[in-house]
């Protein structure tokens, strides 16, 4: 047997098929020889070249995000000016209208997360003696002060857990658990707004407080927005920053100081330096309580009331709490008038 023909013979075949030949030296992988052309002669047939991705530096880039408020601005902005103007005139005209708005405010807000609790969660706090008793604690505050306030508040407490006996005893204890938080978190911290309107300057003391939650909320929007980059409670509201709240803080002391040196009786600009800060921690408190609240639900906002806004409880969520703090320290610093 002849190897060498063999071997000879077999490379023959294998330079005859243009695809499945082996890449001499120096030739590319897969190109084949052109028609007309001795193999071996190292003509190829031109493939045509891609051009080259331009450097990263060149590349187009994907334009920047716009920061987004996340709400309709415009409609946001409408019902907050009517709200003012409502809530002020009433303030300056007639106080027991402006006490009306109040009871408005607390009923609709007590419904409002009741409702919540009883969608999401099938807590069924009782509504009706929250609400009668609610209107009952806020009239007191007005007319007896703190102490029939507390009264109402304790009696309130008291018809929620006589109101729920009617229902079967299961799940009592995490329905009475949930009424009696409920009169505390709203109509009862609504009563300290109310008390401070009772002052002989009670209008302006009301004003006062408004414009400070009002001042520290737009102070943390401005400033978070155009410069938030380190969260404050990311568990618990993604969208607050540390800058944020700092402008807060600035924000409603710069304003504390201003009003109480010209609005508030008797004031100096120092204790509005300190009301402002309290007032602004307070706030934030607050608004951060009522997210702790929503998430808790699964819920965006606790009403679709007001547009842009949200319910009446995404409005009052920082102003509830702020209320006995600003109450106290005026009474603190310039008495209960």
């Amino acid at each position: 047997m002849d190897i060498g023909n063999d071997d000879d013979a077999r490379r023959s075949s294998v330079n005859d098929s243009s695809w499945g030949a082996s890449p001499r030296a120096g030739q590319a992988v897969g190109t084949p020889y052109p028609a007309g052309s001795p193999a071996g002669t190292g003509v190829r047939r031109k493939t045509p070249s891609m051009p080259s991705p331009p450097p990263p530096s060149e590349q187009p880039q994907p334009a920047p995000a716009k920061k987004s408020a996340g709400r309709n601005l415009r409609a946001a902005i409408g019902v907050g000016v009517g709200l003012g103007v409502v809530i002020i005139a009433s303030l300056f005209i007639v106080k027991a209208i402006f006490v009306g708005v109040v009871v408005v405010a607390v009923v609709i807000g007590v419904w409002e997360l009741t409702s919540r609790l009883a969608e999401r969660k099938d807590i069924h706090a009782p509504l009706i003696p929250i609400a009668a008793g609610g209107v009952a604690m806020v009239i007191a505050g007005y007319v007896s002060g703190a102490d029939g306030a507390w009264v109402a508040t304790a009696l309130t407490a008291l018809a929620v857990l006589v109101w729920r006996m009617a229902r079967p005893p299961e799940d009592y204890l995490r329905d009475v658990t949930a009424g009696v938080f409920t009169v505390f978190y709203v109509p009862f911290l609504a009563t300290f707004v109310v008390m401070m309107l009772a002052a002989d300057d009670g209008p302006r003391r009301v004003l006062a407080f408004l414009i400070l939650t009002v001042v520290s909320d737009t102070g943390a929007y401005a400033v978070g927005w155009r410069f938030g980059s380190h969260k404050l409670a990311p568990r618990i509201s993604p969208g607050k920053t540390r800058e944020g709240l700092i402008g807060a803080i600035a924000f409603a002391m710069i304003a504390g100081a201003l009003l109480l040196r010209f609005l508030v009786d008797d004031g100096h600009w120092w204790q509005g330096v300190i009301l402002g800060l309290a007032a602004a921690i307070s706030a934030t408190l607050g608004d951060l309580g009522e997210s702790m609240i929503k998430r808790d639900l699964g819920i965006k906002d606790m009403g679709t009331l007001l547009p842009g806004h949200g319910g009446i409880m995404d409005r009052l969520d920082s102003m509830l709490p702020t209320a006995p703090v600003v109450w106290l320290l005026l009474v603190i610093f310039v008495g209960q008038g």
